[in-house]
């Protein structure tokens, strides 16, 4: 059998993603070999990612190699991957989830509380932006473009006073600065799907289910309550929305947050309930978004 074509974005943090499933797939005697392809998220850097526009900055160019079947399948951060798929496409594996908490870092100040005011905050992200304003409006939060290893640099070189990584990466990539700090998930909620890596392949593939078998069920589960919460409030990775899905016995607890990016307008919720009632805990903890509005602050942030 020709090894499969794994599809990845060239940066060091995606390739070591593409060699984790690679290693995965060695488990179930599939060789594969990996394919660099930019998408448009890659190419252009000048520019605030919400400013850019559109679904699937990171994952549209992946797909469609998909579907001219150049490649087997692709490797995605589950964060960046629309809650909507183009048909055929489907993920046919959800990885076990790494920590899925954001990571303060810096090289001057020792914690979030100690930053000067008007202290500089590097970022990609409107959602950890307005949750940053919303605790410290005094910052200054500023579009942070460019791989994990181009934004470190410009840390270190002073012109930012401290930046926000996912921890999943921070712990992929091994990087250590002199201040390092999750952030609690109530603290900051993440995007939904972040820590889990998802594997994108054609439904009609032959091996669609043997990758599939990959598939951990808890990961899978918890990212798919996060991003049908999502789906249904009709947003994504362009507007400020957190959402983070947890575990307790049978229990299913769902935090989120919706706003706008200078922090002046929130919402926050917490809802707990039976896991196997999971469809309906979103429903209603997507009804008290609504109630208060959530639609119309979305409308703002656009």
């Amino acid at each position: 059998m020709k090894p499969l074509i794994i599809g990845s974005r060239g940066s060091a943090l995606a390739l070591w993603q593409a060699r984790y499933i690679q290693t995965q797939l060695e488990s179930l005697g599939l060789l594969s070999v990996i394919e660099v392809v930019k998408t448009k998220g890659d190419k252009i850097l000048d520019v605030p990612l919400a400013k850019i526009g559109g679904k699937g900055l990171f994952t549209k160019e992946l797909e469609e190699l998909l579907l001219s079947k150049d490649i087997d399948l692709a490797v995605h951060s589950l964060k960046d991957v629309p809650v909507e798929f183009v048909e055929p496409l489907d993920l046919a594996c959800v990885s076990v989830r790494a920590d899925a908490r954001d990571c303060f870092l810096s090289f001057k100040s020792p914690n979030f509380k100690d930053l000067p005011k008007g202290a500089k905050v590097g970022t990609t992200s409107l959602r950890r932006s307005m949750q940053l304003k919303r605790k410290r409006p005094d910052l200054d939060t500023l579009s942070l473009r460019g791989n994990v290893q181009t934004r470190l640099k410009r840390l270190e070189a002073g012109e930012f006073d401290a930046i926000v990584l996912a921890c999943a990466g921070v712990e992929r990539l091994q990087i250590k600065v002199p201040y390092q700090i999750p952030f609690e998930i109530e603290e900051m909620i993440p995007c939904m799907g972040q820590g889990a890596l998802g594997v994108e392949m054609c439904t009609s593939h032959p091996l669609f289910n043997t990758i599939a078998g990959l598939n951990d069920s808890t990961s899978a589960f918890l990212c798919g309550v996060e991003r049908l919460f999502v789906k249904k409030l009709g947003g994504g990775c362009q507007v400020p929305i957190g959402v983070h899905a947890s575990l307790k016995g049978d229990h299913l607890e769902i935090c989120a947050v919706v706003g706008l990016v200078d922090g002046s307008q929130m919402i926050k919720e917490k809802i707990q309930g039976l896991a196997k009632q999971a469809n309906t805990l979103v429903q209603t903890l997507l009804d008290r978004f609504l109630a208060q509005g959530a639609k119309e602050i979305l409308a703002k942030a656009l």
